[in-house]
């Protein structure tokens, strides 16, 4: 770990998410690019006390393993499809499905947490409950030793 990681508070990374989750929202809404999107971000908004390195990992990194991170959430889905969920939702499962997959630093709670409180924040009403039982299922799968060793 490097001191730039350390350093990280979870208060920045917490606005990586916000703005990731933001981002996603409109990559699937404008179609825009992501190198547009970001550069927009980084324009618009006081990134000064964001952790624009995993800001960056999650905008990039949810369009570049799409497939991958869908296919870990998905199944968990009551019989609905990634394509009728709302777009914050969609958005919100894309980015912890990624955390869950390819991030295994930061602990599954965590990912579910914050998936869960910016659902709170933007989502639909009682978009959270759906948000926690689908991610609690998506990390057996991806963390199984991680959930017994937790519960």
């Amino acid at each position: 770990m490097t001191q730039v990681e350390r350093s990280v508070t979870p208060a920045a990374r917490r606005m990586a998410r916000h703005y990731a989750m933001q981002g996603l929202y409109q990559w699937r809404m404008a179609e825009s690019s992501i190198n547009a999107i970001e550069a927009e971000f980084r324009t618009d908004n006081d990134m000064g006390k964001v952790d624009v390195t995993y800001f960056q990992e999650l905008l990039h990194g949810v369009p570049q393993h799409l497939t991958e991170v869908e296919d870990l959430f998905t199944p968990f889905l009551q019989e609905r499809t990634g394509d009728e969920l709302d777009p914050i939702t969609q958005a919100l499962l894309r980015m912890a499905a990624y955390e869950l997959k390819f991030r295994i630093d930061v602990p599954y709670k965590v990912v579910i947490n914050e998936a869960v409180s910016l659902a709170k924040k933007f989502g639909a009403a009682d978009s959270h409950k759906f948000i926690n039982g689908v991610l609690d299922k998506a990390a057996e799968v991806a963390r199984p030793a991680e959930k017994r060793i937790t519960r």
